[in-house]
């Protein structure tokens, strides 16, 4: 009686493991979905667009943009969460997804395991910037007199609880120094602050404050990632100024539903890489600030899990609040 129960079990697994696998032979014959989590014409809706359209042409289907912005890109996180794994909804994800999954105590979703990883896309760093008329020159003069004077420095981000933040709280743990924390709603209102004179140093994408470091308005101090940023090769990085081993970049990259079948993911995934080989995709995504580079599934895995962990311990160090 038990091996009949197993046996019928299976069978009922496989039935309904069936249909799935049949699709991925036919896979794709209708528009394919990505969400984004973020408001619309920003960078994470621009990747996913720009990307999308080029791999409209291997894949012979539309790739459809939708914008469901709030709390993180949390929400559109949980509607891929849900979503059929048929290969017709993905998820760009951004570096906000392994801060939020620190974060947030209730997502409705667990951040790695109710995901399939598909690619990454492009890594991008944030920059250290303060006011062309500042006395700080550099990061180094920036550590020490916080070090000197506990609490003495402050810096913006893009409100509590972004990866901006987070990369500050990494940066003063990391240097042994102290900095009161300014946050504001976005990185426009805080380089408007910055621009004003409510505080001297921000933590911002590239995108955010390039126009005015061109105008002269603005001078960049690090960028945070492991190697210079090619954009600006003259700019230090935050390790060259006394941080060994500090390296924070964002990401952008598709998830989808945890089950798709790994026909579907590998086709996917060969696609993706395969626009990033586009002269014109890899300008876009420089323009932007990034560097075009794909993974495997495995290898993005690997990276989203090590950055939860990361940010986890960044925001129980530090004390944030969690949501």
């Amino acid at each position: 009686m038990r091996r009949r129960r197993l046996l019928v079990a299976a069978g009922l697994a496989m039935a309904c493991a069936a249909p799935l696998d049949g699709m991925a032979q036919g896979y794709p014959d209708k528009p394919i979905k990505i969400y984004q989590g973020f408001a619309a014409g920003g960078n994470a809706d621009t990747i996913a667009r720009v990307v999308g359209a080029e791999m409209t042409k291997g894949l012979a289907q539309p790739f459809v943009v939708e914008a469901q912005a709030g709390a993180g890109g949390t929400i559109a996180a949980a509607t891929v969460a849900r979503a059929r794994p048929d290969g017709y909804t993905l998820l760009l994800a951004t570096g906000g997804h392994a801060v939020a999954g620190a974060l947030y105590n209730k997502l409705g979703y667990q951040t790695v395991s109710d995901f399939q990883m598909v690619s990454t896309i492009t890594y991008f760093p944030f920059l250290l910037v303060v006011r062309a008329d500042s006395p700080y020159r550099g990061l180094a003069e920036v550590l020490a007199a916080a070090r000197a004077d506990a609490r003495s420095v402050s810096y913006g981000s893009a409100g509590i609880g972004s990866t901006h933040h987070l990369a500050g709280e990494l940066l003063v743990k990391s240097a042994k120094a102290e900095m009161l924390h300014i946050p504001y709603r976005g990185d426009a209102a805080a380089l408007t602050a910055l621009l004003g004179g409510e505080v001297p140093m921000i933590i911002a994408p590239p995108t955010a404050v390039m126009t005015n470091i061109k105008a002269g308005k603005l001078r960049a101090l690090a960028t945070t990632g492991a190697q210079r940023w090619p954009q600006m090769p003259e700019l230090p990085t935050v390790a060259e100024q006394g941080v060994p081993g500090y390296d924070v970049r964002s990401w952008a990259g598709f998830m989808a539903p945890a089950g798709t079948p790994r026909p579907i993911v590998d086709r996917l995934q060969a696609e993706t890489l395969k626009a990033l080989q586009s002269p014109g995709v890899r300008a876009r995504l420089e323009e932007m600030g990034g560097e075009a580079r794909g993974s495997t599934p495995e290898e993005m895995t690997t990276m989203v899990a090590a950055e939860l962990k990361r940010w986890t311990a960044v925001v129980n160090d530090a004390h944030i609040p969690k949501q």
